[in-house]
């Protein structure tokens, strides 16, 4: 089933319908997409990281779990297939999908399914329209980055502090000095660099054309993200497509704070949910560069939007008394686009 989730598009598979052995799958998957070929011209990848995704969907065998989802990244320009991160965006299509394909019963006018992301081991909930018992993808709920409205999906994450690097901070700390720039190497969700823009010469609203224009940036970032893979516990990070740099400013237009997204090498048109829910809790580290810029809202239940370049995404997120990030939330949505043989 091809599918939008969120505001990236893919393949969704039952993990049966793919080859066991993970060579024959991620030669099938590139072949599929059309990799490596700046076009893709040869696939169905849309020449874009964004549009070049994959879910492997499985019942789960997990105590209190409906499925299980791996995120698969195929990368557009090289003979990539990557495991090496989660997509909050499209995890938005995994239980419209899982019910589609019979893996959970609806439950009534919405149907609640708890998915494990076997990328990095956590639990997320979406909530999905099922009137008569039936996915319904039309409704009124409109995200930045993506035309029209259509059923809201919210995904509720909790516990994904370090699910990746091991913990939130890393290092230990609320900002390390890399190539003379300060910067917070941070994981709830998805490894992320964050650091101002300022400091490696932008001002943080410049059009994704732009940043993807701009190879001297491009350069100074991508020496930092491959400075800072070991002390992340991510490795030699070279060829994978984590940690995501992100590059922050002070809100324009009434949010918490404005972000330029690198999904590494690559200007986001938005920003990736669990990108987001990185940042939005960077901003909330005392002596962090985002903290610096942003402006938070008072209270344990904070609401942020993450200003981007096609509008904005809002985490909702749940400190306990001690300010610790305990739940984040995201409303999300997702379409079925076509449903049937795809070839390699």
């Amino acid at each position: 089933m091809w599918m939008r989730g969120g505001t990236s598009k893919g393949g969704y598979f039952l993990k049966g319908d793919l080859p066991a052995d993970t060579a024959a799958r991620d030669a099938f998957l590139l072949g599929m997409m059309g990799s490596p070929d700046e076009r893709q011209i040869d696939g169905m990848g849309g020449a874009d990281p964004l549009t070049s995704k994959v879910a492997v969907v499985s019942r789960s065998t997990r105590d209190g779990v409906d499925v299980d989802y791996l995120f698969l990244q195929v990368f557009v320009d090289q003979a990539i297939v990557t495991d090496a991160q989660n997509c909050g965006n499209i995890l938005a299509g995994i239980g419209p999908f899982a019910i589609e394909r019979g893996l959970v019963a609806a439950t009534g006018d919405e149907t609640r399914v708890s998915i494990f992301m076997e990328n990095t081991g956590q639990i997320a909930v979406a909530t999905v329209s099922t009137p008569g018992g039936i996915v319904s993808y039309a409704g009124d709920a409109k995200i930045d980055g993506v035309p029209g409205s259509a059923a809201p999906i919210p995904l509720e994450f909790r516990d994904t502090a370090g699910s990746s690097c091991g913990a939130l901070l890393p290092t230990g700390n609320a900002f390390d000095e890399v190539n003379g720039v300060r910067v917070t190497l941070i994981d709830n969700g998805m490894p992320c660099v964050v650091m101002k823009a300022e400091d490696v010469g932008v001002s943080g609203y410049e059009s994704r054309d732009d940043l993807d224009a701009n190879d001297d940036l491009k350069a100074k970032i991508e020496a930092i993200r491959l400075a800072v893979g070991e002390r992340m516990n991510l490795g030699d990070v070279t060829a994978k497509s984590v940690p995501k740099m992100m590059l922050v400013a002070p809100p324009k237009h009434g949010g918490a704070v404005t972000v330029r997204s690198f999904i590494p090498h690559r200007a986001h048109a938005s920003i990736g949910v669990l990108g987001a829910v990185s940042v939005a809790t960077a901003c909330l580290i005392e002596g962090s560069p985002a903290a610096e810029v942003a402006i938070v809202p008072a209270g344990n239940r904070k609401t942020l939007s993450v200003e981007h370049p096609t509008g904005e995404t809002t985490c909702v997120m749940e400190l306990d008394e001690s300010g610790t990030v305990t739940s984040a939330a995201m409303l999300r949505t997702a379409r079925k686009l076509m449903d049937g043989e795809v070839f390699a």
